[in-house]
Parts: C-alpha cells; sequence; structure tokens
C-alpha cells in the first residue's frame, strides 16, 4: 500500500528540515542563506503590489512572506501560486531568447514552494518548483516537478543526518559483485577512482579514502539545489535533488535525481530528449542526448553519452564518448571511443586512448561461479569487430583484437599487436608490432588527436597521450625478453632445454634474433602462458618486431632528451654521462591516464596511510605535483631503458655510441613517417577502394587528395624539424 501522508495545507513550503535537525537558535532557512553568499537585499511586498498580484490570479499563503527585489514589477507574475517564504529579484520588462526560445521575463502558470530567484528569470509552467535557488537570467518552462527534499545529496555517496548506511549510493566498478565499490563524489578524478579500486587489501587506505568524501560533504539537512546564472531548462518532466551550474541546457529529458549537472560558462553542459539520469555526477562540458540511460555513474568533463548509451554503475573518463552501446561495472579512463549499438562493456578497466567496435562483447561470460570475473586493458585497447572475451583477460597496451569468439582467458603481454583467433588451424596468433608495421597512420594520428581533443580545463592529472611512455617502453623490454625466450626454446632440443636455465634460453634466443635474424624468420615460435588452453600460441614476424622493438627504446631515449635538454642544461655529452648517473629504470603505474613512478605511487599511498595526504584536495595537488616532475622522470626512465637495452653503464658509453643512436633514432623516426604515409596510400591504391568511384577525381573530391592530408603533411614537417635538432646537436655536442 503507498503511504501517503495528509498535512494541512498550511505546511506546504514550511518545516523543511525537521527541527530535531536544527541547531540551536537556527530556522530552516540557515542552510539557503548562506548558499545564496550575500545578505539579502529584498523587501516585503508592497500594498499596491500585493494588490496587482492577486489581480493577476496570483495566491499566497502569506503575502508577507514574499520578498523582492526593489525594481520587481507585479505586472510580470501572474497565475501563479506561492507557498512559503519566497525571494524573487529584480523583474523587468525584457523576453529572454535562447536558440529560438523566447519567452517574457517573469513568473507565469507556475506553482512555487520556498524560492530564491535571481534579476531576471523567466519561470513559465512549471507544475511545481520547490526549494531552489535560482540564479540569473535562468529560463526555466514546462517542467513537470522540480523539487529538493532536505536530504538531497546531489549524487555523492554520502549518508546525511538520521539516515541509515544502507541509503549510501556506491559505483560498483571493474567488478559486477561490488568488491572494488566506490563512494562517488563530485570532483572525483579517474586517478582517485583507480586508487580505490585497485588496493582493496590495504584496509587503512580504504579508510582513508572513505573519510576524504565523507569529510568533503556536510551532513547536515537543509541544502537547497541550485541553478546557475544563464541556465536554461524546458520541456523536462521530473527533476529531483539536482543541483546545476551556470549556462547549462536541459531539454526534454525524461528524469533526472540525485545529481550534480556541473557547467560553466567555458565549459557548458547539456542534457537532451528522452534521457533518465539517477544518482551521478556530471561534469564540465558533457553531453547526453537522445535516450540516455545513466544510473550510479560518474562522467568526467567533456565525456559524450548519447543515442541511447546506458551506463550504469561506472565511471567515464574525460573526453571520452559512449554511443547506443551498454557499459556496466567499468572504469574507463580518458579518450575512450564506443559507438554502435551492439557494443557491450561490462566488469573491465580500460585505461585509456581505446575504441570499441561494433558487435565486441567485452563481459558477461564468465568462468567462475560468480559474477567476480574481471578485463583490465592498457592504453589503445582496441577490440575489433564482433570480439568476444572471457574474464579474466589482461592485454598490453594498443592491443588490437581481430574479430572473433575467443573462449578462453587470455594475458597477451606484447604491445602494439594484432591478436587473431584462427579457428581453421585452432591456434592464437600474435603478431608484436603489428601497428608499426601495417597501421602506422592510425597508431599515430590517433596519439595526436587525443592531445588536439582534450577540451579539460582543469588539467590536474597530466594525462599522457604518446605511444611511446613509461608503461608501453616498460612493456616493450618485457615483450623482447619473452620474444627471445621464445626463440631460444624454439631453437633448442627438449632435453637441451631441461638442462639450461631460462637466462641460458634466453641467451640462446638473443643471439640468434641478433645475428641470424633471417632464420627465426623460418622457424615456429610459440607464446607461453598467454591463452588459458592447450592450443598452440603462435608469435608471428618476431624477426621484424624484436629489431623494431630495440629500435624504438631508443627512439623514445632521444626524443625525450631532445625535448628535455635544454631544460635540465645538459648541453654536452660529458653533462649527459654525468646526468645518466641518477637515471635509473623501475616499473610505472598507469593511474587513471597519469603515468607514475610505481616507487612515486607508493610514496603517495604512504602519505596518505599516514595522513599526511588528508583530503582529495590535497591528493589532487599530489596529483599535480608528480604532473610538473613528470617529463623529467620520463627522461630519466627512457634513458635508463636506453642503457638496459645495451647493457651499458654510464661511463660505458661513448660519443661514438651516442651518436650511433642519434643516427639511429632518426632512421626509426623516418620509418615511422614513411610508413604513416604509405598505410594511408594503401587506402588510395585499393583497386576495391576505388571501384565506388567513377575515377580518381571523383574520388579525390570525396576523400580529399593523399598530398593534402593535413596530418602526413605535419608529421613530415615534424621529421624534418627532428633531423635538424639531431645535426644540430651532433654539431654542438661535437660527436
Amino acid at each position: 500500500m503507498n503511504h501517503i501522508e495528509k498535512k494541512p495545507l498550511s505546511q506546504l513550503g514550511y518545516q523543511f528540515v525537521d527541527d530535531r535537525y536544527l541547531p540551536e537558535g537556527r530556522n530552516e532557512y540557515y542552510l539557503r542563506d548562506q548558499q545564496r553568499g550575500k545578505e539579502t537585499v529584498h523587501r516585503k511586498l508592497k500594498a499596491g503590489e500585493i494588490e496587482t498580484l492577486v489581480r493577476n490570479d496570483n495566491t499566497s499563503d502569506d503575502w508577507n512572506n514574499i520578498f523582492v527585489d526593489n525594481d520587481f514589477d507585479p505586472n510580470l507574475v501572474q497565475h501563479c501560486h506561492f507557498f512559503g517564504m519566497v525571494r524573487i529579484g529584480k523583474l523587468e520588462p525584457y523576453f529572454l531568447e535562447f536558440h529560438n526560445l523566447r519567452l517574457p521575463v517573469g513568473l507565469y502558470n507556475s506553482t512555487i514552494a520556498s524560492c530564491d530567484f535571481g534579476d531576471n528569470v523567466v519561470i513559465h509552467n512549471v507544475n511545481f518548483l520547490s526549494h531552489y535557488i535560482i540564479g540569473n537570467e535562468v529560463m526555466i518552462a514546462n517542467v513537470n516537478e522540480m523539487a529538493v527534499t532536505d536530504h538531497a545529496k546531489f549524487g555523492n555517496g554520502i549518508v546525511k543526518e538520521g539516515e541509515p548506511e544502507s541509503v549510501r549510493i556506491w559505483l560498483e566498478l571493474c567488478n559486477e559483485n561490488g568488491g572494488r565499490s566506490v563512494m562517488p563524489f563530485d570532483g572525483m578524478l579517474p586517478g582517485d577512482a583507480w586508487l580505490w579500486t585497485r588496493n582493496r587489501h590495504d584496509q587503512a587506505l580504504m579508510d582513508q579514502f572513505k573519510n576524504f568524501t565523507e569529510k568533503q560533504f556536510d551532513k547536515r539537512r537543509g541544502y537547497y539545489g541550485m541553478v546557475g546564472d544563464r541556465t536554461v531548462i524546458k520541456h523536462c518532466n521530473i527533476i529531483k535533488d539536482v543541483t546545476i551550474g551556470t549556462d547549462a541546457y536541459l531539454k526534454g529529458a525524461n528524469k533526472l535525481k540525485n545529481l550534480t549537472i556541473n557547467s560553466e560558462a567555458g565549459a557548458p553542459s547539456q542534457i537532451g530528449e528522452g534521457c533518465e539520469l539517477v544518482n551521478g555526477v556530471v561534469g564540465l562540458g558533457c553531453r547526453v542526448f537522445y535516450g540516455v540511460k545513466a544510473v550510479r555513474f560518474i562522467m568526467a568533463s567533456h565525456s559524450q553519452l548519447k543515442y541511447g548509451a546506458r551506463l550504469i554503475n561506472s565511471y567515464l573518463g574525460n573526453n571520452a564518448t559512449i554511443s547506443c552501446c551498454e557499459v556496466l561495472n567499468s572504469l574507463i579512463f580518458p579518450a575512450h571511443e564506443q559507438h554502435h549499438n551492439n557494443s557491450f562493456l561490462c566488469a573491465a578497466l580500460i585505461m585509456g586512448q581505446s575504441n570499441m567496435a561494433a558487435g565486441a562483447t567485452i563481459g558477461s561470460n564468465h568462468n567462475s561461479r560468480g559474477a567476480d570475473g574481471e578485463i583490465i586493458a592498457g592504453r589503445g585497447f582496441w577490440p575489433g569487430l564482433s570480439v568476444t572475451l572471457k574474464h579474466n583477460s589482461k592485454f598490453a597496451s594498443f592491443t588490437l583484437i581481430a574479430k572473433g569468439n575467443y573462449m578462453s582467458e587470455l594475458r597477451i603481454p606484447f604491445p602494439f599487436s594484432l591478436v587473431v583467433n584462427d579457428e581453421h588451424d585452432n591456434s592464437l596468433r600474435i603478431m608484436p608490432g603489428y601497428w608499426f608495421m601495417h597501421n602506422m597512420y592510425a597508431l599515430a594520428r590517433n596519439s595526436w588527436k587525443y592531445v588536439d581533443r582534450d577540451k579539460r580545463t582543469d588539467k590536474t592529472q597530466h594525462i599522457e597521450y604518446d605511444y611511446l611512455a613509461p608503461d608501453s617502453a616498460e612493456e616493450l623490454l618485457e615483450a623482447l625478453e619473452l620474444m627471445e625466450l621464445a626463440v631460444g626454446k624454439a631453437q633448442m632440443q627438449q632435453k637441451e632445454k631441461d638442462k639450461a636455465g631460462k637466462k641460458a634460453i634466453q641467451q640462446t634466443g638473443k643471439k640468434l634474433l641478433l645475428e641470424e635474424n633471417a632464420k627465426v624468420a623460418r622457424m615456429e615460435i610459440l607464446g607461453e602462458q598467454v591463452e588459458n588452453s592447450s592450443r598452440k600460441v603462435m608469435l608471428l614476424k618476431v624477426h621484424k618486431a624484436y629489431p623494431l622493438f630495440r629500435e624504438l627504446i631508443v627512439l623514445y631515449a632521444v626524443k625525450n632528451l631532445l625535448q628535455q635538454a635544454a631544460n635540465l642544461d645538459i648541453q654536452s655529452f660529458p653533462a649527459l654521462q654525468s646526468y645518466l648517473k641518477q637515471c635509473k629504470r623501475g616499473p610505472w603505474s598507469n593511474v587513471g591516464g597519469q603515468l607514475m613512478k610505481t616507487e612515486d605511487l607508493e610514496e603517495l599511498k604512504q602519505r596518505i596511510r599516514k595522513g599526511k595526504i588528508g583530503s582529495w584536495q590535497q591528493l589532487h595537488d599530489a596529483y599535480r605535483q608528480l604532473g610538473e616532475r613528470y617529463d623529467e622522470d620520463k627522461l630519466q626512465h627512457a634513458l635508463a631503458c636506453l642503457l638496459h637495452l645495451h647493457q651499458l653503464s654510464p661511463k660505458e658509453l661513448t660519443a661514438a655510441q651516442f651518436k650511433k643512436f642519434l643516427d639511429q633514432s632518426v632512421y626509426t623516426f623516418g620509418m615511422i613517417t614513411e610508413g604513416i604515409y604509405h598505410s594511408r596510400e594503401k587506402d588510395y591504391l585499393n583497386p576495391f577502394r576505388q571501384m565506388t568511384y567513377e575515377n580518381n577525381e571523383e574520388m579525390e573530391a570525396v576523400v580529399g587528395r593523399l598530398e593534402d592530408n593535413s596530418f602526413i603533411q605535419q608529421t613530415i614537417q615534424v621529421l624534418k624539424a627532428y633531423k635538424k635538432q639531431v645535426k644540430d646537436l651532433i654539431k654542438k655536442w661535437e660527436l
């Protein structure tokens, strides 16, 4: 049975906060007055104004509780019913226009309970507007219900005074059984979500994160909803417990409940037709359109949901787009693209710069007796058309997965690889370095695109978009060792392998790869502990991938040195040798798209445990400080990787060797630039691509001339500049 309470009409608009939750000497308006942030300049109505209001078919339970600005025009309030204390700002005989919506300033045909209005607002046909503080020049038209409760939390995972713990909202990220749940809060960065989900065994850390969130928000009841200046709301059904920033645009939404919608003049947010959003936080500059359903979610700034997308129990990172698809229980780092109605993503940690193709199913085929499987994918994850993956699986950076049904768990440690399920031969095939060999244009353009499209106004976290970075470099070095081991095992007889240790096998493989590469090309090379099955895992083109990965490490080191040498006063080869003494290699972590040394991450966590970092804001300050050091940390890591690759100490590196590395980096950079051109050129030379056009002129009119491709031209110019940098360095350092 529905519990419907019957109360005196005289109470409507009053007793917003129960007396037991009011501090001594305070009334129900004390938090409302604090939120307004200014002393009242309103006055009571004059007798003539009341007479005009009554004549215009307005009613109030008590006209003494209506307060107005000195420039209030009572003729601009018509057919309204007021309950409780209402304060109205300046009303002048103008109309406001937004996107061809033209409405006169004033309050018309609305029921209003205990609200504050700024100057020159437009309130038309709002069936019930309750407990809101409305900014200046706000337009609200044709809304069924817009109200706030005394215990509104505006999407934050907190509990108000007198509420049971059971009402707290949790986001069940990365895992369907809730084992990695976090308390959402306005301002949560991808790094915050990652730290909270990945350290479940560390109870001290978990307690601190909960404490940070509790401290950030007031538990007192009685906060009003806010609508910032110049926000436009039209044709919406239900808006309940929602606070909205300035310059937002809400049109045709079905239901918005328990939300914070961040918006500002430089980064306005929009919510469109048919959308239903419940229990969440919408970041600055977000767009939500056309039938979207989002429940228990956070959208970081400048992210988009559209065309019926479903986002449930998930965090969507900055500058990401989900269109049509369904996403559950996932933590997604910045720069994610997911389109097409039949893409499904569940219980996953996707570490950014990712793209989900049509029909890709990442989840739902669990292999345990509970819904507790997980998938972790490094940067640049790209499951192709109709890919299905099984939990648990883990993928290195920039893994491309070809169409297929992958029936077993996977661990792909090779970055930049193509993974193919060969059903004909019943084998798994992996081509390390695929992107550099066959699709360099897409890899390079994506890195450029993400930088170009990063619209964040708050760049607290330094997001890495370059495909050559500490995380991928560490994976390159690991992949080199794995290839050496695999080639060594392919070369040796079983008896030899049984006698030899891992190091000896690896040395055998390395010698073959460096000295008899052509022989390696003819060998069958198998991967181990890659797939949870008994079938073969074939490593393809290892003879090409191995030297390529070594060249990439050299390029990674030299590029970063050229970028940072002047800043760090490395002006000669002896200065470089001296600098190399402080360079060391170690593991790195991707903390919400921000790369940091794992040792720095451990120190960060220790400071949190000990209370030296005592709030989310202080943690965000720490992110910013680490971001400021990132370029130098990356350089030190890159140089350490170079020394490790060639088994050199800083003293052993000679000027001649370093000149060789410089020349090699120019060659590699040139090869990459050439690969960018040729991988795009294939689209123009492919006769099957050409057959939909009558001639070359028509094709160029539709897709543009290859020579006019702005990205290709840009890469050519970057290569020229790089060559000049290297040439100048060789001359300056007298190498």
